[in-house]
């Protein structure tokens, strides 16, 4: 089998110039599709030392067995035969959009002789107009049903409407008004058209124009005593404006814009984007995606702007991103000519908002890509089918003589090299099991490896002694007594040679052991030379994740806890402050980080602290304040050991 080295071309092979290249493996399947500025410096970061590169990437250009690529003109040509090549090849390390859903548009048929406006989930027909998509096809039906009574288009199918045309009598939708009913020639075909052009052009983002226009119709039939238009026309007001009510003004009446949201994590990363004509929200849509090789936030946004467009959606004027792409200039030319392909005018500008109404919607889709996210993993991590795979392939993938139906992960965490805490989570059959977490005070540990060799100890030493028998028939054994299929470590290497050591002082052997590196999500065993890698779409890896996870947000919570505890202790030294006044300053400043980093003015402010207990306030907290050191996490109920 060829190596790297062998098929990696001469540096002064690779052209200078802008182009795409190809990553292939033996068989010929292209792993990979990128674009460069120059291809020469481009590809060379590909060919540096294994070590430097990240996992994901060292993966792929170890498993590619020849590299090729095509010299274009101009960085757009290489944008646009990027664009090409990963819809022909669908690389698997390039980022693949997840789209489970099949959004609801509204279309308007305006190649048919008499046009008519429908709700699909399909798009291709000839000649139609579509508006969306839509993120609830309920709302779009009763949006349409409104709007019927101001723009009373055909909404039948063929069959009904020839059947009308037949018998000469008008079906119940020309009855109640809310078609103007041209199979019995109520009104002409031209007439008709012209109704389906204005209901267009008003879910197009010409709404305020109708309903000026309508009241100023209105006043005009009042002064002529022509009241039954008038009243006509009131009601059509009505209509609209019922219909605008439900889509929320949320910019200026010429807003044209498409706004993305992105929330991601190493593996995956959910997109939301917002379609806003005329000011309006006019439709919602999401993906999940998933990304192969180390991408950046800008090229994901790339990405994902080439793909948002595929399936005949228009690009608006003005496209608002979390991040801008480096070749921005010619992604904005590219999505111009789409526009120009649809029949639509303009520019397009891809930016960022940095304030004001579009920045306060732009973080409302970045909030919306966040819980997006959140749900597909809850929905993941619940599937009972996922779970039991996920458990099957860590047997596989660490050589385990039977899956890990317990698993136990540590993490630990501390304050500068300070008040060291660690915590110990436990997920039985995949699901978190909270009830069993346990947290550990550690009196003094030199590193994080002291610090999880002396909590292994700690924790072993409760399979090493006699079990507890169950008080009663039938009673639970204390769930210490539990053995793990699986020990997990929050760290690399040298956290798992810690634990290993721990295993074998304790005189254990039966229990395996392994530790998840952040930055790189790699699996690592004792004494092993190279690392597990679990494929980016394995529930696997997704599983340890959320365990490793889980630890990190438990242990900080303890952290923090012992940390208010520690506070209330330094302050209950200083002369004058007793319990009532200690309340006082942490319920004034909502956190001990706010209190250590306040003046003394700020603290003297609160009720019944002076200048003097101030300044031995600040002096005291400031003496004593490190930098501080922790992860992300969030609250349980929290267990010590004794």
């Amino acid at each position: 089998m060829p190596t790297r080295e062998q098929w990696r071309p001469a540096r002064g092979e690779i052209p200078t110039g802008p182009g795409v290249y190809r990553f292939h493996d033996e068989a010929g399947r292209v792993l990979y599709v990128g674009k460069a500025k120059n291809l020469r410096s481009r590809l060379s970061n590909y060919f540096q030392p294994l070590t430097s590169l990240h996992e994901r990437t060292r993966r792929m250009v170890t498993t590619a067995r020849g590299v090729e690529w095509t010299v274009v003109g101009s960085e757009l040509e290489a944008l646009e035969l990027e664009y090409t090549w990963i819809k022909e090849f669908d690389p698997p390390f390039n980022v693949q959009f997840r789209d489970d859903k099949t959004y609801p548009y509204v279309a308007i048929t305006l190649a048919e002789k008499v046009p008519r406006v429908m709700v699909t989930r399909t798009r291709g027909m000839t000649g139609a107009r579509y508006f969306g998509p839509y993120a609830k096809v309920w709302a779009v039906r009763e949006t349409i049903d409104i709007l019927l009574k101001a723009f009373p288009m055909r909404s039948c199918s063929d069959a009904i409407y020839k059947r009308a045309h037949t018998s000469g009598r008008p079906c119940l939708l020309g009855d109640i008004g809310k078609c103007a009913a041209p199979c019995v020639g109520r009104v002409t075909a031209e007439e008709h058209r012209g109704i389906a052009l204005d209901f267009a052009s008003f879910m197009a983002g010409n709404d305020v124009q109708f309903v000026r226009d309508l009241k100023r119709r209105m006043g005009e039939a009042a002064a002529t005593l022509d009241y039954e238009a008038a009243a006509r026309f009131r009601d059509q007001i009505g209509a609209l404006e019922t219909a605008l009510s439900k889509s929320t003004v949320v910019l200026a009446d010429d807003v044209d814009a498409d706004v993305f949201g992105v929330a991601h994590d190493e593996l995956a990363a959910a997109v939301q984007l917002f379609i806003v004509r005329g000011g309006r929200i006019r439709g919602v849509r999401g993906w999940v995606v998933d990304t192969e090789l180390d991408v950046t936030l800008a090229e994901l946004v790339d990405t994902l702007l080439q793909k948002a467009y595929d399936d005949g959606l228009v690009p608006a004027r003005e496209l608002i991103v979390p991040a801008v792409p480096d070749d921005v200039d010619a992604l904005q030319t590219l999505l111009a000519e789409r526009r120009r392909e649809a029949g639509e005018r303009g520019a397009v500008t891809v930016r960022v908002a940095r304030r004001g109404d579009k920045a306060a919607l732009a973080q409302t889709v970045g909030t919306n890509a966040l819980g997006a996210l959140t749900l597909y993993k809850t929905r993941r991590s619940g599937d009972f089918t996922a779970r039991s795979q996920a458990l099957a392939d860590l047997q596989e993938a660490l050589d385990l003589p039977a899956a890990p139906l317990r698993l136990e992960c540590f993490d630990v965490s501390h304050l500068g090299g300070t008040n060291p805490v660690a915590s110990m989570v436990v997920f039985e059959d995949g699901l978190p099991r909270k009830n069993q977490y346990r947290t550990f005070s550690i009196a003094q540990a030199r590193d994080d490896t002291d610090a999880i060799y002396q909590v292994l100890r700690r924790r072993l030493s409760y399979l090493s002694a006699e079990p507890v028998e169950p008080e009663g028939e039938g009673a639970p054994r204390p769930s210490f007594h539990y053995r793990p299929g699986l020990l997990v470590v929050d760290g690399g290497q040298p956290q798992v040679e810690a634990a290993a050591r721990a295993l074998r002082d304790e005189g254990i052997d039966d229990i395996a052991v392994c530790g998840i590196a952040k930055r790189l999500e790699e699996i690592w065993r004792p004494e092993a030379a190279y690392p597990v890698i679990l494929p980016r779409s394995s529930d696997a890896l997704f599983l340890m994740q959320r365990l490793r996870d889980e630890a990190h947000r438990f242990a900080l919570r303890y952290q923090r806890t012992t940390r208010s505890r520690d506070i209330r202790s330094r302050l209950s030294a200083i002369p004058g402050l007793g319990p009532t006044r200690i309340k006082r300053l942490l319920q004034h400043f909502g956190s001990v980080a706010r209190l250590t980093a306040a003046s003394i003015e700020e603290i003297s402010q609160v009720e019944g602290i002076g200048s003097v207990v101030a300044t031995a306030i600040h002096r005291e907290l400031r003496l004593g304040s490190e930098p501080r050191l922790e992860a992300s996490h969030s609250s349980d109920p929290t267990t010590r050991l004794p």
